[in-house]
């Protein structure tokens, strides 16, 4: 498998081809067939939590926790897990932090300077270095976990330190022990991962289902936040379409068809096509071995999205097929300004995997307009 990365930093090169206004919506016609199915499949499977809400119900035990169905479904799932992860660079700490939900699994990738060099952390910065920002913490969609940035993690490194969190709750490395029922649970385990971290502040990065988790944190409490950018997040600023609802329910099951699978991540791909490779492998053996215990996601209301009191970037697939695009950036331009506001007009739900080096130019130029 080859790694197409451009490892170029993203502040050498020319910014992205985006529009800020709601009319970002072309012809899916337009979309090219050529995409690098790697990529595709890196986000293409991480998919948000509706996928699994009707095999939760269906499937429930009295266990009020996430958990494997078997030692053996927990054995396969981490075999494709290690597999998935020899894609990413060696990550240069492995944390297990206790909340009082569970222990979350956190991965530190220390930042690389333009030079490519490392850099550690300690050491004063030359006056030709970035200026620093605060810490990455990328949160992944569902069932995904931290392999899903593996193409993403050689530019989001050199705008600074990188964490990646496994959610709690989810198919993983990251232990659920006590029940999450509530957005405020759901946020209290994230706000109390972040508060053990060395640093004070963080720039959380959230995918599909993680960005409404950084969005259901920042409604709750920025204590520990600096900024907040928020990558195709569902059920922020639109309704999940019932076609995709739809779409959902046969595939829900673990002893659905892998064919209904790979269709359904198909058509959140903006029907590229999907293929058994590691991260598949992964988010295919936690579907069908692990039983979420969380409630489905809902929709944040719009006041309180409004009421997020440090800065927000919303970056939009024209082409998603988790929200209705065109709605999606009319409401986001509403609540946090047009200059907040990003619409990739020919990418679909697979954003951060079609993406790459835009979504880390416009990630790198947002913070450093910090104040």
């Amino acid at each position: 498998m080859t790694d197409s990365t451009d490892h170029t930093s993203p502040r050498t090169r020319t910014a992205p081809t985006t529009r800020t206004a709601p009319t970002a919506r072309t012809a899916r016609a337009t979309r090219s067939s050529r995409r690098p199915r790697r990529r595709i499949l890196l986000v293409a499977l991480a998919i948000i939590g509706v996928v699994t809400i009707a095999a939760t119900v269906a499937l429930r035990t009295p266990s009020p926790v996430g958990h494997w169905d078997s030692a053996e479904g927990q054995d396969r799932y981490q075999a494709a897990y290690d597999e998935a992860f020899e894609d990413l660079p060696d990550p240069d700490e492995v944390l297990d932090i206790r909340t009082d939900y569970g222990l979350v699994r956190v991965y530190r990738f220390a930042t690389t300077r333009e030079d490519g060099s490392e850099h550690d952390g300690t050491a004063e910065p030359d006056d030709t270095s970035p200026s620093p920002v605060e810490p990455l913490v990328l949160l992944p969609g569902r069932s995904s976990g931290t392999p899903v940035w593996a193409d993403n993690l050689p530019s989001l490194r050199a705008i600074s330190d990188v964490y990646a969190i496994d959610l709690l709750g989810e198919p993983g490395l990251s232990i659920q022990s006590r029940p999450l029922d509530t957005e405020t649970d759901q946020a209290a385990w994230l706000d109390q991962t972040l508060a053990d971290l060395p640093e004070d502040r963080f720039h959380l990065v959230g995918l599909s289902i993680g960005g409404w988790s950084a969005a259901n944190l920042a409604t709750h409490t920025t204590e520990h936040l600096a900024a907040v950018t928020l990558l195709d997040a569902p059920l922020v600023f639109d309704d999940l379409p019932l076609g995709t609802v739809l779409r959902t329910i046969p595939v829900a099951f673990p002893w659905a068809p892998r064919a209904w699978r790979d269709s359904f991540n198909s058509y959140t791909a903006g029907g590229a096509p999907v293929e058994d490779v590691p991260v598949s492998r992964m988010i295919e053996a936690g579907t069908q071995h692990y039983r979420l215990r969380l409630p489905a996601p809902a929709r944040i209301d719009e006041a309180r999205v409004s009421q997020i009191d440090v800065p927000v970037l919303a970056i939009i697939a024209g082409d998603s097929v988790m929200h209705d695009p065109a709605v999606t950036a009319d409401t986001a331009i509403r609540v946090l300004g047009a200059e907040s506001v990003r619409v990739y007009d020919d990418a679909s739900h697979a954003i951060n995997g079609e993406h790459l080096q835009e979504i880390a130019a416009d990630i790198d130029a947002f913070a450093r307009s910090l104040p």
